[in-house]
């Protein structure tokens, strides 16, 4: 609903633009008109443009508040206390103000013909009380675009302080101008020239647009990425009831742009220092080269791919929960340079593989150790975390299974089912296009790890033949998980459902997608037919499973911080361009705000998504705890999240234990998103990083 909204009432804004401009241009010409006659049908017209108006203020109207009745207020604030006043006032105005006069302009020119408007009609033609109304709504609606595309996010009334001081400013001017012309009108007829007009106009907007270049120009200049800027400084967010380690308490979120120095009373750590064990012989050591390659798909498809070890995707890498880890990354001819990111995996920060922010990027010819403890079992991947929309579209990624650490004892076929759309080539599970039969046999237990990696696609997984079980989320397992059949499973960038079935004596298919074209067919002799797909509906893990006997925390829970993270779209400068930007809280990176912590906070983030697109957003280091979805609670397994779908109208309240010091990447993974600056920081105090990013460095994490 809340899409059909926000378009129905984009729809009324742009038609009220227009029709406002219309209505203020054909006001301002009544002045003009040479009989009564042509005076009474212009006139006539207002009505029907006025009418008109109405219906849009009351089509914007209506949108906000439905979204006040049904929405977390961060969804409404600017549009009920800004965007509906600037509908409704020069609406108001009008039928209070300028269809009274219009009503006796009307009846005072009613019956005459051919007569040339005499005084007092040309009063009332050019009467301010009259005329300003219709202009001032062309004024209105102007502000209503600006705050559309630029909306105050999140909402304080100083954010609109200037546009409205500016809208004030030249509703005056429209007065003094009309007072003027009413004036003129009482000595003599006015003649319309259409050229003096025009001249006029095109003068006005072009010294508009000389005066506006100016701030436009130095602001896209400023926007510039620096050449070299730490992690570390930016604005600094410190969540509601914060006391700073001053002891000065601060109410209400407290922001400041800050180097993030550490208190006075305990020594700075370094990212360098937060690593896993540096000695001690690793349970299990992996070797990975990034280099270019040639992959051909099972399809006949070439793929000019940035690779791990010439595999496309990257080899899968196994372990226990429990191991000591070593990755030897060895770069071999990525000129752009690459890392490894343990996407999902809790890992010590030195090991997160974000250049930049964790380390620098491993350039060509150099080589990078990783070594970590695998902390968690589940399903996680790995991608580079350089140039990392670039790097993983072209295949420099792979999937990361962390088993029990009594693995051994499990007895099922086990199926990792990583999707990815290839240049050139479409949509393939691994390097697999097409339908790929499985043989399986009666009575095996079947887990399938679902992972999706591509920005941009809604990915569908369906199981038909067979009822399932979603057993893990982000590979975090669910408790007491019910039996499922006719249910579409959907997945954003980077995140991962696992699921369970028992292979049934009859065939088992997996499609990816909205066809029937790409999928695996699971059958007891590796052929047969795929069974007919159903209608589905959407899985929603809000009340599914087992609600947990003891939760670490919950929505009652006493938090030591509290933070609001608003998606949006916005018009903004950043990195020399204007565009329609995907925003955090009204900011595109660096400006983004740093959701500051100490080590042992409970924190609670509310997320919402006010714009038209979905968000998966990755916060790095931790496992969130969903608590709520739409001001629902959830009520169902604990549901822990490190890439949480966040769709268009959609709001959770999320919360994690600062257990994991560091400086912590949180950004949309729709990689395209979060190259162009959805992007942000947890940050730990006392914690500082060594490393930059920059045109003069060679970090570019995004």
């Amino acid at each position: 609903m809340y899409s059909s909204l926000i378009h129905l009432e984009l729809g009324a804004l742009m038609l009220f633009v227009v029709f406002s401009l219309i209505t203020a241009g054909k006001a301002a010409k009544l002045i003009y008109s040479k009989t009564e006659k042509q005076l009474n049908i212009k006139t006539r017209k207002l009505v029907f443009w006025s009418v008109c108006l109405s219906l849009l203020a009351s089509v914007i109207t209506g949108a906000d508040a439905v979204l006040a009745a049904t929405a977390h207020p961060l969804f409404w604030l600017d549009r009920l206390f800004v965007r509906t006043p600037l509908a409704v006032m020069p609406v108001l105005l009008i039928w209070f103000y300028s269809i009274p006069r219009l009503r006796k302009l009307l009846h005072r020119t009613n019956g005459r013909t051919e007569l040339a408007p005499d005084v007092a009609r040309r009063r009332q033609a050019s009467d301010p009380a009259f005329i300003v109304p219709f202009q001032l709504s062309a004024l209105c609606s102007t502000a209503l675009f600006y705050f559309a595309f630029v909306p105050p996010i999140p909402f304080q009334w100083t954010a609109i302080t200037i546009p409205i001081t500016t809208l004030l400013f030249f509703a005056c001017l429209l007065w003094m101008l009309q007072t003027r012309r009413n004036q003129l009108a009482a000595e003599a007829p006015l003649v319309y020239r259409p050229w003096r007009r025009r001249l006029t106009h095109s003068g006005v907007l072009l010294a508009l647009l000389a005066v506006g270049s100016i701030p436009f120009l130095t602001a896209l200049e400023s926007s510039k990425l620096p050449e070299r800027l730490s992690m570390m400084t930016g604005k600094a967010d410190y969540g509601i009831a914060h006391a700073p380690s001053n002891g000065i308490a601060l109410a209400g979120h407290h922001h400041a742009a800050v180097s993030n120095q550490p208190s006075t009373e305990t020594a700075p750590v370094s990212v360098k220092e937060l690593t896993g064990p540096l000695t001690g012989e690793p349970d299990r050591r992996f070797a990975l080269t990034a280099e270019h390659k040639s992959v051909t798909l099972d399809s006949g498809e070439q793929i000019e791919a940035w690779t791990y070890n010439g595999q496309m995707p990257g080899p899968e890498l196994r372990m226990r929960k429990g191991e000591l880890v070593e990755v030897i990354l060895h770069n071999k001819d990525i000129e752009d340079g690459v890392t490894l990111h343990w996407h999902g995996l809790d890992v010590p920060n030195a090991e997160d593989g974000v250049a930049g922010a964790t380390q620098d990027a491993v350039m060509a010819g150099e080589t990078y150790t990783y070594r970590f403890i695998a902390e968690q079992a589940g399903t996680f991947w790995y991608h580079s975390h350089q140039n990392s929309k670039t790097a993983v579209q072209k295949g420099l990624f792979g999937a990361l299974i962390v088993e029990p650490p009594d693995a051994s004892a499990d007895q099922f076929e086990d199926i990792t089912v990583i999707t990815h759309i290839w240049e050139g080539a479409g949509m393939s599970i691994g390097d697999k296009r097409g339908i790929q039969p499985k043989k399986i046999a009666p009575g095996t237990t079947v887990k399938l790890r679902l992972i999706h990696t591509d920005d941009w696609v809604r990915q569908s997984y369906v199981l038909t033949g067979a009822s399932f079980k979603v057993t893990a989320i982000d590979g975090t397992d669910l408790t007491g998980p019910s039996e499922l059949h006719d249910q579409s499973l959907e997945l954003l960038t980077g995140g991962r459902y696992d699921i369970t079935f028992i292979m049934p004596d009859s065939p088992v298919f997996l499609r990816v997608g909205n066809g029937n074209s790409l999928g695996i067919l699971m059958s007891k002799d590796g052929n047969g037919e795929a069974p007919i797909r159903r209608k589905t509906t959407t899985f929603d893990p809000t009340h599914y499973g087992t609600a947990a006997t003891t939760a670490p925390f919950d929505l009652n829970s006493k938090f030591d911080r509290e933070f609001k993270m608003v998606l949006d779209n916005r018009f903004a400068f950043f990195n020399g361009g204007f565009a329609a930007y995907d925003t955090i809280n009204g900011e595109v990176f660096p400006n983004t705000p740093m959701f500051i912590v100490k080590e042992g906070d409970l924190v609670k983030t509310t997320i919402v998504n006010r714009s038209s697109v979905e968000h998966p957003m990755h916060l790095h280091g931790h496992h969130m705890l969903v608590l709520s979805r739409n001001n629902e609670p959830v009520t169902g397994s604990l549901w822990w999240s490190d890439t949480l779908d966040v769709a268009p109208g959609d709001s959770y309240e999320v919360a994690f234990r600062a257990d994991n010091p560091g400086i912590w990447m949180d950004h949309c993974h729709n990689l395209v998103h979060a190259a162009a600056g959805m992007t942000m920081h947890l940050m730990y105090e006392g914690v500082v990083s060594p490393y930059e990013v920059g045109t003069a460095t060679p970090n570019h994490p995004e």
